[in-house]
């Protein structure tokens, strides 16, 4: 598995340079290595998902931009990715060493824009990398986000194998493989970089908000859908936006109970995230205690 992370920063900066009607153009050639892996499964354009999601906006000048650049060129962020990216891809090889992967995985780190709410409530960083072969990261430089942003990285690559491995359907995927593949992939961060490298979407939720949250996710662990995941995975406010149904659970809640589930069956197995990340979520549930439909 060969793991490319592109030149960014200064494909940003030379969008920035150029006239406003240009730049949709320019962004679309940064997410180019993307758009052609995501594209082969029925991926719109990134661009028009970029504008409608928590991208920084393409219709207007922000000084903050090129100053967010400049302090993520700074601290290295291309290069930490990088270097994390090796480091997980190892461990997984290691571990897992039967497992599939893409041939090549493209990386691509964008800029978000500091004023959307998504981007808050992520405290300044997320990434998507369930396709195999591509690896979409956004950032704005808050103190978490220049932080961490290397240990999403390593998230989504544990995602990128595990969907090498295990099947993906939008209209079959479960509440249990959503949430699974979450935990598993905090977990597997865990192991490469210590405790204090997971997402604060993983351990915002403690105590009794815990043990409620992970009852609820267990109640619909079989529901199915895309359409209908959101409420267990994001949590309530998520969903809302998503015009979808709340059930009662509050931010990540989805992230938080999957970590439980998966310390459940590391520590029934024996086994660690990464040698996990192809198994079928059904026996990661087994192992953690949590009941599904057979």
């Amino acid at each position: 598995m060969k793991i490319v992370v592109h030149d960014t920063a200064s494909a940003h900066l030379d969008l920035l340079r150029r006239p406003v009607a240009q730049r949709p153009g320019a962004l679309g050639e940064m997410l180019a290595p993307l758009q052609e892996v995501m594209g082969r499964v029925g991926v719109g354009d990134l661009v028009e998902r970029h504008r409608a999601g928590s991208g920084f906006p393409l219709d207007r000048d922000d000084s903050r931009h090129r100053e967010a650049l400049e302090r993520m060129r700074e601290a290295r962020v291309w290069q930490r990715i990088e270097d994390s990216l090796t480091a997980a891809r190892e461990r997984l090889g290691a571990a897992a060493p039967d497992a599939r992967t893409a041939g090549t995985v493209h990386v691509v780190l964008v800029l978000g824009d500091p004023d959307d709410p998504m981007m808050r409530l992520n405290q300044g960083y997320f990434g998507i990398g369930g396709i195999p072969g591509a690896i979409l990261l956004m950032m704005w430089p808050t103190a978490t986000g220049l932080a961490k942003i290397e240990h999403a990285a390593a998230h989504e690559l544990h995602h990128n194998v595990r969907y090498a491995n295990v099947d993906w359907d939008p209209m079959a995927v479960t509440v249990g493989e959503q949430v699974v593949a979450e935990g598993l992939a905090e977990a597997f961060v865990r192991e490469l970089a210590g405790e204090g490298a997971m997402g604060p979407w993983a351990t915002s939720l403690s105590g009794a908000e815990l043990d409620d949250a992970c009852a609820k996710v267990a109640a619909g662990i079989d529901v199915a859908g895309m359409q209908n995941l959101s409420p267990y995975v994001f949590g309530d406010r998520t969903a809302l936006q998503m015009g979808q149904q709340p059930v009662g659970l509050p931010d990540f809640a989805g992230y938080a109970a999957g970590l439980r589930f998966a310390d459940a069956h590391l520590a029934a197995s024996g086994l660690t995230a990464a040698a996990s990340v192809a198994l079928p979520a059904r026996e990661v549930l087994r192992h953690a205690g949590v009941a599904t439909i057979a």
